[in-house]
């Protein structure tokens, strides 16, 4: 089993991440290394993902996987975006992100509310690889007019799943891994790790 960093310590997406990934890889959050998050000071995902990755791996010394995601909202002009995380300030919870991207959207109607979450994954040997593995996924949906279900985190329950006809927060974890963003770019990742 290869033990990778993961430069993360949302234990919620340590969850999806190792679920996904098996045995093959034993992913230890950088909390458990006292790794402070690194300012995501890219533009892009792409960009985020990656100072995420070699500041994990510098700090760790071991192989890394970062990744930056977020929720692109067609009426928001594609925001949050990379803010998604910190959308109402820098300590902002779940929960207000969720109350300002619901408080933004207003009374749009519901076919104006097309939305995607976007995720790119990044995976680095060690700090200093010059040929960063990068993997991307997307899950389109909506976005409904007030949170539902208990499951998942960040804007889950207020992201609505056409295919199931439920928030990404009503599904079982397993139907989530398989549909999601995340699980989309890591499956990719994986396979490219693997070859």
């Amino acid at each position: 089993m290869k033990r990778v960093v993961l430069a993360s310590g949302n234990l919620g997406k340590l969850r999806e991440i190792q679920a996904l990934a098996g045995d093959a890889f034993e992913f230890i959050p950088q909390s458990d290394f006292e790794i402070r998050e690194v300012e995501e000071s890219g533009l892009s995902f792409v960009e985020n993902a990656i100072l995420k990755a070699r500041h994990a791996a510098r700090h760790a010394g071991l192989p890394a996987l970062a990744d930056d995601s977020g929720l692109e909202v067609d009426a928001l002009s594609g925001a949050p975006g990379i803010h998604s995380a910190r959308y109402a300030g820098p300590n902002a919870s779940d929960r207000e992100n969720v109350d300002k991207l619901l408080h933004e959207l207003g009374d749009t109607p519901e076919h104006l509310r097309r939305a995607r979450f976007q995720c790119v994954m990044v995976y680095l040997r060690h700090a200093l690889d010059p040929m960063p593995i990068i993997a991307q996924g997307t899950w389109e949906g909506r976005i409904l007019n007030a949170p539902q279900g208990e499951g998942g985190f960040g804007y889950d329950p207020v992201f609505f799943v056409p295919t199931h006809r439920c928030s990404s927060a009503e599904l079982p974890a397993a139907v989530k891994n398989q549909l999601s963003h995340r699980g989309k770019a890591l499956r990719k990742l994986l396979e490219i790790v693997a070859a």
